[in-house]
């Protein structure tokens, strides 16, 4: 037996055959390259067919997670890195594809991902009670509670980037909230952003760079850049207060980072924490 998994982000779509222990068989990544809609559901159905097709193993299940959140009760998802994908019908779009009922489907959002992976192969292993908080290009914590994923009334718990962390509220929170407008991967970028337009003496090296992303910004502060460096500092402050909130609110045995920003960010580990246990009970 073995099983299909995808792992849709906003710009790729990750894709491999396991077997039921875990062991990867086949992977492969395949760029969005700015598909929206309906494209994006071929692009992955395309991709179960050919996997379906190209395994030795008989396929027992799929699963796919999705960069947003996943209704379970309707089969649809919402992913707003996505357009066109405010409420796909990506269950049916997966149904027809395997026409098989024997072979079980499963949805769901990135952040319930990452903290069943957690568990089951990760760091929280033996864990009933933990959060993976994700940053990448946005921000969302996986949560258990009891040894069960906190999904919430409407399938949206652990969508942390809308946190309020700062005030008063601004405009520009509207669209991804305030924790996630400063602290992503998306976030560090538009803080630097306004460092640098409100310096109007900054020369330093971001400001040679028409666009540059969150690891620019990384290398930046390698080099003692100082927007670099009050940016960092800002997303570690946010970052420090949501642990600490997390701590008052789900009482976890653990707090994991993880997403493209962890990576780089794995230096601040400690200041993380510091800045927590400022904040902590």
């Amino acid at each position: 037996m073995a099983v299909i998994g995808f792992d849709l982000g906003g710009t790729k779509l990750a894709s491999a055959i396991f077997t039921d222990e875990g062991e990867i068989i086949f992977k492969e990544i395949l760029s969005l390259n700015k598909k929206s809609g309906a494209d994006v559901g071929l692009l992955i159905t395309d991709q179960l067919k050919k996997l379906m097709k190209q395994s030795s193993k008989k396929i027992d299940a799929v699963g796919v997670c999705v960069p947003g959140i996943s209704y379970r009760k309707t089969g649809t998802v919402w992913a707003p890195n996505i357009p066109g994908w405010e409420n796909y019908p990506l269950m049916d779009d997966l149904m027809q594809a395997v026409n098989n009922e024997e072979i079980k489907i499963e949805i769901d959002s990135d952040r319930s991902c990452y903290i069943l992976g957690e568990v089951w192969k990760g760091a929280a292993r033996n864990c009933s009670d933990a959060a993976f908080l994700a940053v990448g290009t946005g921000i969302g914590a996986g949560i258990i509670i009891n040894g069960e994923v906190l999904r919430g009334s409407n399938d949206i718990a652990g969508a942390i980037g809308w946190l309020a962390l700062d005030r008063p509220f601004q405009k520009k929170y509207i669209q991804c909230g305030c924790f996630e407008h400063y602290a992503s991967g998306e976030g560090i970028v538009k803080a630097a952003k306004e460092f640098i337009e409100g310096d109007e003496t900054y020369a330093g090296v971001l400001k040679k760079k028409t666009n540059f992303t969150s690891h620019d910004v990384f290398n930046a502060y390698e080099q003692k850049d100082i927007v670099a460096e009050k940016t960092l500092k800002l997303a570690i402050e946010f970052w420090g207060m949501t642990a600490a909130n997390f701590v008052s609110i789900f009482n976890p045995e653990k707090i994991i980072w993880g997403g493209g920003v962890f990576g780089p960010a794995v230096q601040f580990l400690d200041e993380i924490y510091d800045e927590a246990s400022k904040w902590a009970q």
